[in-house]
């Protein structure tokens, strides 16, 4: 079935349409539970999820909520478990937030994703503030436990540890790293499984579809393995654009990953049709692009000829997902709608971006269809 015939069905199916086919057999009533979406199609190959943000938790947008619960079989925590939100304070921790987050996913029957545990940035700053080495070990020990295990049995996968390599693949000189050393690596895997032996923990960057990184990614892995600690998937924020990185890189990377024996997962997904400041040759990302016409040229609606290069991106990305579906357990997307990006405000602040299968208005756009359509 074309992306256009797909259209059609889809949208008498959602309601959006009051115009049908005349066809000589009787029409069949239209039930929720014959809704086309993203969950059911994939259902056989892998789960699809999105990052919700705190609105979307609380629910306070009802087309938000119809769209998560819809097309969506795994949930990740988008903020709200970073450890400035949750443990802003060395005795405190905040819950609310993070317990209507997993009462949502329980109520959906979803694969709940916690993220993340250990991160060098949105860190509380009484743990920035650690300079001794027993201290810090005892501080992300009493952190990870603590929260782990108040969800055990109920959030099934953990990114444990968020973005800990530098572009050429060695270690980032975090605030962990600094004070630890490498060793913290499978120190806090360590926490994590005794905190919940039955969950799933993940090791989740951006970039890995890279060399460089890629084999850094490779020798994290087996330092971790090497230090007696569970590790079970490696995440990649799939933060792409319409021609970057290419489809060889990113099969390269599926593979490399698969034969360590890890769960491959594509956990922060967005294709941004607009350019970045690395687009433009010795610019710097520090550089002020704000109100730039050229760093942002859609501020009112994406072109159809983009949208067609999107959809067709998506497409392309999709069908080597599926080529390898026996290696990926989830594709997440970080975020539910355009509107909600955080790419509107990152790395240029009040852009208009369009990296998602869902507009500003909850509506699927040629993205989502293309994707959908391989399953039909």
């Amino acid at each position: 079935m074309s992306i256009n015939q797909l259209f059609v069905v889809m949208m008498v199916v959602l309601g959006f349409s009051t115009c049908a086919e005349k066809t000589a057999s009787t029409p069949q009533p239209i039930t929720k539970s014959s809704i086309p979406s993203l969950k059911s199609a994939y259902i056989d190959d892998f789960t699809i999820g999105a990052a919700l943000s705190a609105t979307q938790i609380n629910g306070e947008d009802p087309k938000a909520k119809e769209v998560i619960e819809r097309e969506f079989s795994t949930i990740t925590s988008e903020n709200i478990m970073k450890s400035m939100y949750i443990h802003p304070e060395r005795d405190s921790f905040y819950f609310e937030m993070s317990d209507k987050f997993v009462a949502l996913g329980e109520k959906n029957k979803m694969f709940v994703v916690g993220h993340a545990l250990i991160w060098h940035s949105q860190l509380s700053k009484w743990l920035e503030e650690i300079k001794d080495k027993d201290e810090m070990s005892k501080a992300i020990d009493h952190h990870i436990k603590t929260i782990v295990s108040k969800y055990q049995g109920r959030i099934n996968g953990w990114d444990v540890v968020n973005e800990a390599l530098n572009e050429d693949g060695t270690l980032r000189e975090s605030v962990f790293w600094k004070v630890m050393g490498p060793d913290y690596l499978p120190e806090v895997f360590k926490a994590a499984a005794l905190a919940d032996p039955k969950a799933e923990l993940y090791y989740n960057d951006y970039n890995l579809c890279r060399a460089e990184k890629r084999e850094g990614v490779v020798k994290l892995v087996k330092q971790i393995q090497a230090g007696g600690a569970k590790i079970d998937g490696v995440g990649l924020q799939a933060h792409w654009s319409l021609n970057d990185p290419p489809l060889e890189e990113i099969e390269k990377s599926i593979l490399a990953y698969s034969e360590l024996g890890m769960k491959v997962m594509f956990t922060e997904m967005d294709i941004t049709c607009i350019p970045n400041p690395w687009d433009l040759e010795g610019a710097d990302v520090d550089q002020n692009f704000e109100g730039s016409p050229f760093m942002n040229p859609y501020p009112t609606s994406l072109p159809d000829s983009v949208q067609v290069q999107l959809a067709n991106r998506y497409e392309d990305i999709f069908k080597l997902f599926l080529k390898h579906k026996d290696k990926i357990s989830r594709v997440t997307f970080w975020g539910v709608n355009d509107g909600h990006s955080w790419l509107n405000n990152w790395p240029i602040k009040n852009r208009t971006q369009y990296p998602l299968l869902f507009d500003r208005e909850f509506k699927a756009k040629k993205a989502y269809y293309s994707v959908l359509g391989l399953k039909k």
